[in-house]
């Protein structure tokens, strides 16, 4: 599976994350309200949002969101291997600045995203924290179920996650 593929869609376009995008994803990330319903809330502070950038540039699977209509950045989600099984990509790390909140730039970025995926895969997962409703609810609008016989693992340091996910034969293009 190409990892960090370019997508384009009506709203928005997806293409890889580069070391020169820090500036316009802080620019986002440096809300407080955007991390406010996350596990970790203080993710806006220089230092904590300079490790998740970090970390997502290393992954090799994380995808800058750019707005269509004005070339800004608007935040970034990426494809991961790390709790998956045979046949499975992860999507997760999503964030998006409050201008692009509303459901309909997710809802299309999910959706590239998705298309993307079962072109090599038959599964889908979103591994989510459990008190993070504000995704779970996203997740959910978007077609994914909770996995209720799946349970995540738990890192150290780190609270309850859920798995949801979404079929290739159940998913329907928009």
């Amino acid at each position: 599976m190409d990892w960090q593929p370019k997508l384009s869609g009506r709203l928005l376009n997806l293409r890889p994350v580069v070391a020169s995008d820090w500036e316009g994803l802080f620019s986002v990330g440096s809300d407080p309200q955007v991390w406010a319903g996350h596990p970790d809330r203080d993710r806006y502070l220089l230092d904590k949002f300079r490790a998740y950038f970090e970390d997502g540039l290393s992954s090799g699977g994380a995808l800058v969101a750019v707005e269509a209509a004005s070339g800004r950045i608007m935040g970034w989600s990426r494809y991961s291997p790390q709790f998956v099984e045979p046949n499975e990509v992860e999507i997760g790390w999503t964030f998006l600045g409050r201008e692009w909140w509303g459901g309909v730039f997710n809802a299309e970025m999910k959706q590239l995203m998705l298309q993307h995926a079962f072109g090599v895969v038959d599964r889908v997962l979103f591994r989510i924290a459990e008190s993070n409703l504000r995704s779970r609810r996203a997740a959910e609008k978007i077609g994914a179920t909770l996995l209720a016989e799946r349970p995540a693992p738990v890192e150290p340091g780190s609270e309850k996650h859920l798995f949801y996910g979404i079929e290739r034969r159940g998913f329907t293009p928009a």
